[in-house]
């Protein structure tokens, strides 16, 4: 059997294949496959471990006439033709839960790098452009008591809203498709609709899953609903977020910053506006990277696999 790994991932997966008699072919480029370059790659695979970037979709799975099962190294899979599989009763699965903890840590030090201005401050030292101590320089909101609306009130939602209680005694609100009675418990937290959430946050942070009904949701309306000292984060999808209403709110200053670990395309042409505004945090998608994030995803995915080809259930199965 053949297990194919669209990029180099922790060593961790190639161990526990090598454990069960797989062979392994990893893609050898830090850059992705082209949909070309996945459909020879992946030809002859019984599984495939797939990231975000790639698509597996209909034309690339008739393409793989001995594929068996697919691990996304994501919670995500929006990338992946799940219903086409289901049809074709290949398994797929995901890397759930390993990552909570990594990402809701980033969403925190993104929230405080945009309030306090880190990055800035931090290019400005760098550059020299920091001559004095100044009174007035680098402002930026304190956190204590203010409140923080959760958009997608799941495992990494929820761990965020908790650590960001714990450490600033925040105001929790939340939207998400049901109410989530434990953590509203252990938090004090309250589900409201998206325009309240919208309208009431200091902090509006992004958790939800990458769907139809969340594509563009954060859209100009949204935005202009806001206060205009919020700041916004992202650590789940791009597309969640209307860009160029983004960038339009960043330049007027509707809001007062933003802070993306993703963003539609990844990454961003180096023209894009959004690079020229200063109330912006960008950084490259790193919501899971952590030692030990990245091993935990690295060995369920090849558990996933594994299982799927010896006829056990995925330890995570989306279908």
């Amino acid at each position: 059997m053949k297990v194919v790994i669209t990029r180099e991932i922790s060593s961790k997966a190639k161990e526990l294949f090598a454990q069960n008699n797989i062979d392994v072919e990893i893609w050898p480029n830090q850059l992705p496959p082209k949909p070309s370059e996945l459909k020879e790659l992946c030809k002859e695979a019984d599984g495939i471990i797939s990231m975000l970037s790639d698509q597996i979709n209909k034309e690339l799975i008739d393409s793989c006439s001995n594929l068996k099962a697919i691990s996304n190294y994501a919670v995500g899979y929006n990338n992946i033709d799940t219903e086409y599989c289901k049809e074709k009763s290949i398994r797929v699965g995901n890397t759930p839960d390993v990552l909570t903890e990594a990402t809701a840590e980033l969403a925190l030090a993104l929230t405080l790098a945009s309030t306090r201005n880190l990055v800035n401050a931090h290019n400005d030292t760098r550059k020299g452009s920091w001559k004095t101590w100044e009174p007035m320089g680098y402002l930026g909101p304190a956190l204590k008591g203010k409140t923080l609306g959760i958009f997608g009130m799941g495992r990494i939602g929820f761990s965020y809203a908790r650590k960001m209680k714990l450490a600033f005694d925040m105001n929790i609100i939340y939207t998400a498709r049901n109410k989530k009675v434990e953590y509203e418990k252990e938090i004090n937290a309250q589900k409201v609709s998206l325009e309240e959430l919208s309208k009431t946050s200091d902090i509006l942070s992004i958790h939800s899953p990458l769907t139809d009904e969340t594509r563009g949701v954060f859209n100009e309306n949204i935005f202009n609903n806001m206060k205009t000292t919020l700041h916004l984060i992202n650590t789940a999808r791009g597309e969640i977020i209307d860009q160029d209403a983004l960038v339009k709110c960043l330049t007027d200053n509707s809001i007062s910053g933003a802070a993306l670990d993703v963003t539609t395309p990844e990454p961003l042409p180096l023209d894009h506006p959004l690079y020229k505004c200063k109330n912006l945090t960008l950084v490259p998608h790193i919501g899971s990277a952590t030692n030990e994030a990245r091993n935990e995803m690295a060995e369920l995915a090849a558990k996933n696999i594994i299982n799927a080809l010896i006829g056990k259930e995925m330890p995570a199965r989306i279908c």
